[in-house]
């Protein structure tokens, strides 16, 4: 029995050791010999991607002063090298992609730059850009570049809160709650014996910190602040518009069902 349980922990240990990657590891020996702010040990870019990607780089360290860097890795990596490598200081970003970790990406976020983009900035970027189904829709190419583009944009901008760009499954989400806000708004409206008037403006009050959250906070706060086109704002309000007058018309239907119960 002990010797199972020996010969189990072992496998385990070995198991855990040759899957989690080595991201403490100091192997200068994978570091090119030529200064390049993308080293691709994964193979992630063509040719003619990494010199373009390169490029664009460059011109931003020379134009603004943001270095940005970008390590593809697998089954080796250099590990701490790069920082001595990139010289990388507190204007630094670099963007390390490794598919092991479930998550394509992950940062290394110098201060300066973590000063204009907040911790819930980068974690969004990961969870958008980094994860599999995005990945698999754009490759990890697409991934790296699209998520340095974001982080391009807030720069140019003097800083981001949230990652810039509404996907669309994110705003069907918005627009989804938005509804969900018309409804409540909306039964909250019906007519009370008690109330004077069509609307029971009493009720619609007493019930605004619900509606009024669902419906700005959570159904429009997300959309204004990662974009400006004004036609998803526009669908927002049409649908919690037309939720709460659907919503409000139903006491019609249940006025025309209660004599006919009676």
């Amino acid at each position: 029995m002990s010797h199972s349980l020996n010969l189990l922990l072992a496998i385990i240990l070995a198991c855990l050791s040759w899957c989690s990657p080595a991201y403490g590891a100091n192997n200068p020996d994978l570091l090119p010999k030529e200064p390049t702010p993308i080293i691709d040990l994964a193979r992630v870019f063509t040719p003619i991607q990494e010199q373009a990607l390169g490029e664009e780089l460059d011109a931003v360290e020379s134009q603004d002063g943001w270095k940005l860097r970008v390590l593809t890795q697998y089954d080796r990596t250099p590990g701490l090298a790069v920082k001595d490598f990139w010289g990388v200081d507190e204007r630094s970003l670099v963007v390390i992609a490794d598919p092991r970790g479930g998550n394509l990406l992950n940062f290394s976020v110098g201060d300066a730059m973590f000063a204009l983009m907040p911790r819930t900035y980068w974690v969004e970027l990961q969870t958008r850009f980094g994860n599999q189904y995005y990945v698999r829709d754009h490759g990890e190419d697409g991934a790296i570049r699209d998520a340095l583009a974001a982080v391009e944009i807030c720069l140019k901008r003097g800083g981001c809160q949230v990652v810039p760009g509404l996907p669309q499954e994110q705003w069907i989400l918005t627009l989804i709650i938005s509804a969900v806000g018309g409804l409540v708004a909306g039964f909250a409206a019906h007519p009370r014996p008690n109330s004077s008037g069509p609307i029971a403006w009493t009720w619609v009050l007493l019930l605004a910190p619900l509606w009024v959250v669902m419906f700005v906070i959570f159904g429009l706060g997300p959309v204004l602040t990662r974009t400006t086109d004004w036609l998803p704002v526009t669908r927002n309000v049409m649908g919690f518009a037309g939720a709460a007058t659907a919503a409000y018309l139903t006491h019609h239907l249940w006025d025309r069902e209660k004599p006919a119960q009676g």
